[in-house]
């Protein structure tokens, strides 16, 4: 379980941890990477990505809130 109770503006998670803390797969945080919605805290030269909690909690909120978008019919 991931520990969201921490310092969230320094919290380094890795992909795992932060897909289990969003409740998604970690197939949807690379695409969230790729997709520009969330970037990564460490050098790409890292081997393992690492994503600060807090821009990993606000990705998440924007996809759910732009899951819920409605239009109007014409």
């Amino acid at each position: 379980m991931v520990d969201i109770d921490g310092d969230l503006q320094t919290t380094l998670w890795t992909t795992a941890e932060a897909a289990e803390a969003a409740g998604v797969k970690p197939g949807v945080i690379r695409i969230w990477v790729h997709r520009g919605h969330l970037a990564r805290a460490n050098s790409e030269k890292c081997r393992t990505a690492k994503y600060l909690a807090i821009d990993v909690i606000r990705a998440e909120k924007a996809t759910r809130e732009r899951a819920r978008r409605t239009y109007a019919a014409a």
